[in-house]
């Protein structure tokens, strides 16, 4: 899996989630995101934390993604800690499995939360929330498929 994909829907769960937020509140958790997430990028990690920071990564998604089905009063709330948690994420994939391009190609992704807050306006947050399901299984099945042994390339019974 490459360096920026995961990152990027990290970032598009975030952005969906900062629809929901306040327009000052967006924008300072967007300055937050993109600062942890080159702040990070430049950390030298271990290559054997390579796994954990993938599974970390897909499960903030879901996360992000599933705090859109939180009650409004909790959204503003968490929309600094998410946008931190999605930066640090972020960056550490870049930072272990991706060339530094490919964190400019991730952090657009939160620019979702524009569309999106256009959406929420117009009382049509469903649909962000349809999205962040999608986001929620994907994340899921992605962070699952590593652990769940498959015969992979092992010879069948037809050989």
């Amino acid at each position: 899996m490459g360096g920026a994909l995961p990152p990027a829907l990290l970032c598009a769960s975030l952005g969906l989630a900062l629809a929901f937020a306040q327009g000052r509140l967006r924008w300072i958790a967007l300055a937050g995101l993109l600062a942890v997430a080159v702040a990070v990028s430049l950390i030298d990690f271990a290559p054997g934390l390579r796994d954990a920071v993938f599974l970390a990564c897909w499960l903030s998604t879901a996360l992000t993604a599933a705090s859109l089905h939180l009650p409004a009063a909790w959204r503003d709330r968490l929309a600094m800690p998410l946008a931190l948690n999605a930066g640090a994420w972020t960056g550490a994939v870049v930072a272990l499995a991706g060339a530094p391009l490919d964190l400019a190609k991730a952090l657009p992704a939160a620019l979702l939360a524009l569309p999106g807050a256009w959406l929420v306006a117009r009382n049509r947050g469903i649909v962000l929330k349809v999205v962040s399901s999608w986001l929620i299984a994907v994340a899921l099945l992605a962070a699952a498929l590593p652990i769940v042994s498959t015969p992979g390339y092992v010879p069948d019974h037809m050989d």
